[in-house]
């Protein structure tokens, strides 16, 4: 992702062909977007076709009729503006806290790419001036709450409207404000909504798909962590590597288990903290032995859960859609959040499954029982605790998890007198999954630390080297984490290895020790 943000200035945007890497570099890392020559001329055709019908007054859903239960209720083509207006205006009913800039800054972005199709009807000035509230720094404020995720994302994407109408309030030049003042300050003159452009902006899944698309990132990054942190463990824990020959996953061939697999041998390779001949064990216990048969599904999860994000990010998803050259108006339900719903249930289920075996492996590490280490990986136990309570702080984001990966799509509430009778719930799903996400990542640093001071405890028996890609990480955590001699204060510790997990620092530097 830095190497985007590096050499990618622009993102062009056409509907069709943008990718999770530049969603990354305009959300975070502040790369601009602009509209392709053919996107313009889609963006006009759709919107000469929309003039006309209303022109003709013809009689069609959101832009000659009222919307959800007031679809049967003709406007007149004098009242088809202050239609729109009213629109935003009353669906702005949003609560909780304002949605992160970075997912505001990816809401822009996907929002325009999916009118730049050219099947929604919008003028080419009003969407022009959505890249240009993006492409100058304004961060409307969304509440992140108020979403049912059909028809769309009707609530919190009316707050971003509102801010291009010079109303509602944004994040501009490192303060909140009033909509109005931060496009006076930018140079960037209000929009005044024509007919249809009201409901182009608001009917759609951009808030959970853009939520999506930041997730998927991040959960890679975690899979390929896990990996890593899982591989120090197995060492500090002198695990036998028999798990993972490659003749076992063979005859089980999943990619994700078999992919799995040969990462921890190549983490572990010319390791002699992992269990030779003689062994005083056979077998050692699932969080150990059954990483690859945990960890691969998590990543084939992730896998299919970006490319239902893929496909989503360059859909149109807005009702009803404009098909200019055939000449037709249809009213449909790709509003519906159904697609981005489930998939964010499975990825919190998967991410989270990363978080539960890491903290079984941590437990593992803290209990003399069962590492052969001193307890709670301190010398001088009794008084100190070592990292007695970073179990404690993991297991309780772990149970968090459990909570909070109980799926969202599985509920729905009738809304609109029940012409709106099924909702996805998707955006409550993204948002869960992003905080499974968060709780994963620190799981995950936790047992980074943990697995660390167990080498370091390990290594005092004798001369003992760690494998090539574990090395890696190793070196790279003591490099601004020392080892617990005695007890201090943990969570700035914490704080530093959850930035190199979540960051993909941690993932770079034992990528880096692979390819010497």
């Amino acid at each position: 992702m830095s190497k985007i943000a590096e050499t990618q200035i622009e993102v062009a945007l056409d509907g069709e062909s943008l990718t999770l890497e530049q969603v990354a570099a305009v959300a975070r890392h502040g790369a601009r977007a602009v509209l392709t020559p053919n996107a313009k001329n889609k963006v006009l055709k759709s919107r000469e076709f929309v003039e006309q019908l209303i022109n003709d007054n013809k009689s069609v859903y959101g832009i000659t009729t009222g919307f959800g239960m007031f679809s049967n209720v003709v406007i007149s083509t004098d009242d088809a503006k202050k239609l729109q207006r009213n629109l935003i205006m009353s669906h702005s009913t949003g609560v909780g806290d304002p949605l992160p800039a970075e997912v505001v800054r990816a809401i822009l972005l996907l929002r325009a790419n999916a009118l730049a199709k050219g099947y929604s009807g919008i003028r080419l000035k009003t969407l022009e001036t959505l890249l240009e509230v993006l492409n100058a720094g304004i961060i409307p404020v969304i509440p992140e709450k108020g979403s049912l995720g059909a028809s769309g994302d009707l609530a919190p994407l009316s707050h971003m409207v509102l801010v291009l109408l010079g109303e509602g309030e944004a994040f501009y030049q490192g303060r909140r404000m009033k909509g109005k003042e931060a496009l006076d300050l930018a140079g960037i003159k209000k929009v005044a909504l024509e007919g249809k452009e009201g409901l182009a902006l608001i009917n759609g899944t951009q808030i959970m798909t853009a939520i999506a698309a930041l997730a998927v990132q991040d959960a890679e990054i975690l899979c390929h962590s896990a990996n890593i942190t899982g591989a120090l463990s197995l060492e500090a824990l002198e695990g036998i590597l028999d798990a993972f020959d490659p003749k076992i996953h063979a005859v089980r061939p999943h990619r994700g288990q078999i992919e799995t697999a040969e990462k921890i041998r190549t983490l572990t390779a010319g390791s002699t903290y992992v269990a030779g001949e003689p062994r005083p064990r056979v077998q050692d216990a699932y969080a150990l032995r059954c990483i690859a048969q945990v960890h691969g599904p998590s990543q084939d999860a992730l896998e299919y859960v970006k490319r239902v994000v893929e496909t989503e990010i360059n859909s149109a998803t807005d009702n009803p859609l404009i098909f200019p050259e055939q000449g037709d108006v249809f009213s449909g339900g790709n509003f519906h959040g159904q697609p981005i719903a489930l998939a964010m249930d499975f990825l919190g289920i998967a991410v989270a499954e990363l978080a539960n075996i890491a903290e079984r492996r941590l437990e593992r590490l803290v209990n003399p029982n069962l590492s052969g280490l001193p307890a709670f990986l301190t010398p001088d136990g009794g008084l100190n605790s070592g990292f007695m309570i970073v179990q404690y702080a993991a297991a309780s984001l772990v149970s968090e998890n459990k909570i909070l990966a109980h799926p969202a799509s599985v509920d729905s509430i009738p809304s609109s007198a029940n012409q709106e009778d099924h909702v996805s719930m998707g955006t409550i799903a993204a948002r869960k999954a992003r905080s499974i996400i968060e709780n994963a990542a620190n799981v995950l640093a936790m047992e980074l630390l943990a697995a660390c001071q167990g080498i370091d405890l390990r290594r005092r028996a004798g001369e003992l080297r760690l494998g090539k890609g574990s090395q890696g990480a190793y070196k790279l955590l003591r490099s601004s984490v020392s080892t617990l001699h005695e007890d201090r204060i943990m969570y700035p510790d914490v704080q530093q290895a959850k930035d190199l997990v979540s960051s993909g620092k941690l993932v770079a530097a034992v990528e880096a020790c692979l390819n010497e």
